[in-house]
């Protein structure tokens, strides 16, 4: 059978053809004009030759030099060639007619003939007579190719002509193809569709063919179908689907509205209590419970309850796991559970059954399958759960889970924090006010052994070691005071490091300069406390020892972090500084180094002031918390 054309077919074949027939009467044009280009250019060439005549036969007869006579006769025979073999690049050739061909060996001829007459010596008598009949050889030679052109201009007319012809035809072809094959159908569709958007779902389109537009219609004869059999129930499913649309929406707010929740409660126990509340209200039951579970899942404590008697969850306050339904499932991945209550077997405890509640939603409280407790949903009637609810109570869940989880890692948190400060204050005090108070005591031994000598002087001397130890002790004190209360700003440790300094002028009279350079990876908060700490006990030794007029501070934040602390007092031989409250703040400087892998030296020498210098390791060696920062920004 034949298969019919379709429309795609047909509209390419049309424009096929009338492309075939426009790019063939394109290059017929093509050829005439080049044919024509060609003459015109010939018979440009042919007027040069005249010129050169003329040329050749004045200079002769004003005895021009034989070399000259010779260049002009060269010229000629260029063009001559020139003629002879066509150039078809510019385009130049003579007319394939055999007029001109003729006319242009007459002319050839000649030329020979007069060329050896002419270039001999002397020149012909005959000469201006020989050169008017070869200009007249010449004129006839260009009439015949100008003929020639005529003739090629009246085929391009022609094809001109044609070529409008094939226009208008083609336009003619093209519209009636257009209205047949397109407009007509597209016009039966359009008067298809506005039946339909009248309503009037009975409306049917003509099958016309086989071709595109011939699908078209019957797959709007197939829509007509289908609508007219929907729109009996089309309000129906619309109000079905406007139900579930607000199904989803309450569920979305009343998730989002526990999320927020959640997230929110200071307390275990107001978590537990709002949790219920808001759990009780989504799924409309008569009564809801939030139970916590120990770590072995031997027991679950009541933490909040919506609903239930008094005497329900006095007795269920704590409940054995196994003496209820309630509590773990068979399966530890199990999700939300739907428990008839009249339908059970008879278990120790019945407190549901007689308080009234014929189901019992069992939801688990998991996180990272860890048991964290269970939320309990009574229903005075006969419950089933759909899919959508069973997953709504299953995220909330795993909310509530999360926000347990975090409120328990955030006591865990302030609890080592409180540790963590504790720890530092016992170093703090061991480092500084016990090595004092060790030497005090020691002073005051001393001081009682001079009185039961009755060594006056060695009392005396006592009594001002003892002075000077609790002086000491005092300074220490303020100074420690002074440590705890110096605070960091985020990642700017300069702020801190001006207060330090502004709190040692105050407390020594001494001038205290701070300067910067470079601009490299901030320091992380807890390293930043430890460089405080350090460069507050080298400034603690600079007012204890070394009788300094001034002190600097430098600062260098690349390639790596650098501190200097610079004084002009006294000075001292560190290598000899091997006992006494100078080796003891050395080593408190280096213990707290060594804790976040820096590096502590000391340069000095008697009567050239002494410079305690502080480098941290590199960047990439810094806490991970201190690089993220310096990312976001």
């Amino acid at each position: 059978m034949h298969k019919p054309w379709t429309l795609t077919a047909k509209l390419a074949a049309t424009g096929l053809a009338f492309l075939v027939l426009a790019l063939g009467s394109i290059g017929l044009t093509l050829w005439v004009t080049w044919n024509l280009e060609g003459g015109a250019a010939a018979v440009n060439e042919a007027g040069r030759m005249r010129m050169q005549t003329y040329r050749l036969a004045l200079g002769l007869t004003r005895e021009v030099p034989a070399p000259e006579a010779r260049r002009l006769a060269a010229q000629f025979d260029a063009s001559l060639e020139l003629l002879r073999t066509g150039d078809p690049s510019r385009p130049l050739f003579l007319p394939r007619s055999g007029a001109s061909r003729d006319r242009f060996e007459e002319v050839r001829a000649r030329w020979d003939v007069l060329r050896k007459a002419w270039l001999a010596a002397p020149a012909a008598p005959t000469l201006v007579t020989d050169a008017e009949a070869f200009v007249a050889d010449i004129d006839r030679l260009v009439d015949a190719v100008e003929t020639e052109i005529a003739h090629w201009t009246a085929i391009l007319r022609a094809f001109q002509l044609a070529m409008m012809a094939l226009a208008i035809g083609s336009a003619v072809v093209l519209l009636y193809a257009g209205h047949a094959l397109v407009l007509t159908p597209l016009s039966r569709l359009q008067r298809g569709l506005a039946a339909v958007q009248r309503g009037d779902f009975s409306a049917r389109v003509e099958v016309g063919g086989k071709d595109e537009f011939g699908d078209l219609s019957a797959g709007f004869n197939a829509m007509a179908d289908t609508l007219q059999s929907f729109y009996g129930s089309l309000e129906e499913k619309v109000r079905e689907k406007t139900d579930r649309l607000e199904r989803q929406r309450q569920r979305l707010a009343d998730l989002y509205e526990v999320s927020a929740f959640v997230a929110q409660a200071p307390t275990l126990q107001a978590l537990a209590d709002g949790f219920s509340s808001h759990v009780r209200r989504i799924a409309q039951a008569d009564a809801a419970s939030v139970r916590w579970c120990d770590e072995g899942n031997r027991r679950f404590m009541l933490l909040a309850q919506e609903g239930l008697p008094a005497g329900f969850a006095r007795h269920e306050a704590c409940l054995e796991t196994g003496a209820c339904h309630c509590g773990p499932a068979a399966t530890p991945a199990a999700g939300t559970r739907v428990i008839a209550v009249v339908s059970v077997a008879p278990l120790p405890l019945a407190h549901c059954r007689r308080a009234g509640f014929a189901t019992v939603v069992s939801v688990p409280v998991r996180l990272h399958d860890r048991m964290l407790g269970e939320v309990n949903l009574f229903f005075r009637q006969e419950r089933a759960l759909a899919q959508d609810e069973r997953e709504l109570l299953d995220t909330l869940a795993t909310h509530l889970g999360s926000a347990m989880e975090g409120l328990r890692a955030a006591a865990i948190e302030r609890e080592a924090a409180v540790a963590e400060e504790r720890s530092l204050l016992a170093r703090e005090l061991h480092d500084s006010i016990a090595q004092s108070l060790a030497f005090t005591k020691i002073q005051v031994q001393l001081l009682r052994n001079a009185i039961h000598r009755g060594d006056e002087p060695a009392v005396q001397r006592g009594l001002e070691e003892v002075h000077a130890g609790v002086r000491e002790s005092y300074a220490d004190v303020r100074e420690l005071l002074l440590h705890f209360r110096t605070r960091t700003s985020g990642e700017d440790i300069a702020a801190a490091l001006r207060t330090t300094l502004q709190k040692f002028e105050h407390q020594t009279g001494l001038p205290a300069h701070l300067t910067f350079e470079g601009h490299g990876i901030p320091l992380p908060p807890d390293i930043q406390v430890q460089v405080l700490h350090i460069l507050q006990e080298a400034l603690s030794n600079v007012r204890k020892h070394a009788g300094a007029r001034s002190v600097a501070l430098r600062v260098r934040s690349s390639p790596h972090w650098r501190f200097e602390v610079r004084d002009d007092g006294n000075g001292f031989d560190p290598r000899r500084a091997d006992g006494g409250s100078v080796h003891v703040g050395l080593s408190i400087m280096q213990e707290r180094a060594a804790r976040i892998g820096a590096r502590v030296h000391v340069e000095s020498s008697p009567g050239t002031g002494c410079t305690v210098v502080l480098d941290l390791p590199a960047a990439a060696r810094l806490a991970p918390a201190a690089l993220a920062a310096e990312t976001e920004n």
